[in-house]
């Protein structure tokens, strides 16, 4: 490999390194939290909130995701809408640290942060594009497990930087004096995360370059066009349609997982929040962790296979968490989830990135994101109905049907035939 081609490897992991304080800050740790118990009159109002602004996201996503990348592919601006939606989240993020919590400015937060989740949702089709751009084949699936232990890594880093800095944990005092009028510093790591996202990002831009071709603009309707071809010729591409089913229905149980695994763990197991913390900060080390050792394996087994692998240790793991007597078992399981909920991960992205024609990558992985989009809500859904009839232990136990319904329609797939199938498009 040479200079430049480890310089545009190193740029794009990079990237997931930048762009993962939004959503362990934002959407996850700090500032969903501090949205739901000081924008709403009571927490409960706070959450439901905040959850419509997720399905928002999810939708408009699905929806924009296939056109904008079959968008930036036809006029081969890749590089130029990833700069676009960067800086539009970029400046979301900032906006946010600037809207004080009050009843009057509770839709105006959630709308801005509609817009910069959607413009990050967005920028992820545009950068997985990528992969397959400047990578080999067989070197694919250790280099999405780059990107995803460094995007983990990123994440956590940046959460330690902003609760060490700026809000204060155990007692301690944080390293800036900040006002903390209206929850200023913790409004304040919005700051934290977009200059963190910016300046770490940059390498992206400057060392990778955008493949040759297109027209140089940026065409609606010619986009539309495009998808209606590729909707035409899908018979080609049977086995990415095999594998996005699939993909849809066993993300569905990772996301549900991610989102209550540390309300089941409170409710289930007493954990406080310092626990749940602590829990989660271990779980996404784990899940660092097995995506960069994982990623050698899927580029001697395959992606499929890893997949597959990482779904039976996921069934596995949902279900001891079901069955766990005690706080250790819990743990048990829950470091099990974060070691293969990585793999999984990556393992989906190089796959898909095999499957990809040249010519329609960012088309390609915006239906990738439509499928991890379009039915986000059923995890969630199921999960709550279920835990409100009979417990938050049955209500876990839809997640197992999620993995192992999955994995049943993976094993349908034929790897070999759709990586031949991209390349004869």
């Amino acid at each position: 490999m040479s200079d430049s081609h480890r310089r545009a490897v190193v740029g794009w992991c990079l990237y997931d390194w930048a762009n993962s304080a939004f959503t362990t800050l934002v959407v996850t740790f700090v500032y969903a939290t501090f949205f739901t118990q000081a924008f709403a009159e009571d927490e409960g109002t706070g959450t439901s909130l905040w959850s419509k602004g997720i399905v928002i996201s999810s939708l408009l996503v699905a929806l924009l995701s296939p056109i904008f990348g079959a968008m930036a592919d036809r006029g081969g601006r890749r590089l130029f809408c990833l700069g676009v939606t960067t800086a539009v989240c970029v400046l979301a993020t900032t906006g946010l640290a600037f809207i004080s919590p009050s009843a009057e400015n509770v839709f105006w937060a959630l709308g801005v942060f509609v817009i910069g989740n959607v413009a990050f949702e967005m920028g992820m089709v545009f950068y997985n594009a990528f992969l397959p751009a400047i990578v080999p084949p067989g070197k694919i699936g250790r280099v999405s497990g780059y990107g995803w232990a460094a995007g983990y890594g990123g994440g956590l880093f940046c959460l330690v930087v902003a609760l060490l800095g700026f809000i204060g944990i155990g007692g301690a005092e944080p390293w800036f004096d900040l006002s903390q009028e209206g929850g200023f510093h913790v409004r304040a790591t919005n700051l934290l995360v977009a200059g963190w996202f910016l300046v770490f990002s940059l390498p992206m831009f400057f060392w990778v370059r955008e493949p040759a071709g297109g027209t140089g603009s940026l065409d609606f309707r010619g986009a539309l066009g495009e998808l209606k071809q590729t909707f035409r010729k899908i018979r080609a591409f049977r086995e990415v349609v095999k594998f996005l089913l699939a993909r849809l229905i066993y993300n569905d149980g990772l996301i549900t997982i991610f989102a209550f695994g540390g309300i089941y763990a409170a409710g289930t197991f007493g954990m406080e929040y310092g626990e749940v913390i602590v829990f989660g900060v271990a779980l996404n080390v784990a899940a660092g962790l097995g995506a960069l050792a994982f990623g050698f394996i899927d580029d001697r087994v395959g992606g499929k296979t890893t997949v597959l692998i990482s779904l039976i240790a996921l069934s596995a793991a949902a279900l001891l968490a079901v069955l766990a007597p005690n706080k250790t078992w819990f743990w048990i399981a829950g470091l099990t989830v974060g070691v293969f909920a990585g793999p999984n991960q990556s393992a989906s992205r190089s796959l898909m990135g095999r499957f990809v024609p040249e010519r329609h990558q960012a088309e390609f992985f915006g239906f990738f994101a439509f499928s991890g989009k379009a039915s986000a809500f059923l995890g969630p859904l199921f999960l709550g109905i279920l835990s409100a009839e009979h417990g938050q232990r049955a209500g876990v136990s839809t997640v197992l049907l999620f993995f192992v319904i999955g994995g049943a329609l993976l094993l349908n797939v034929d790897e070999k035939r759709g990586i031949a199938a991209a390349r004869e498009v």
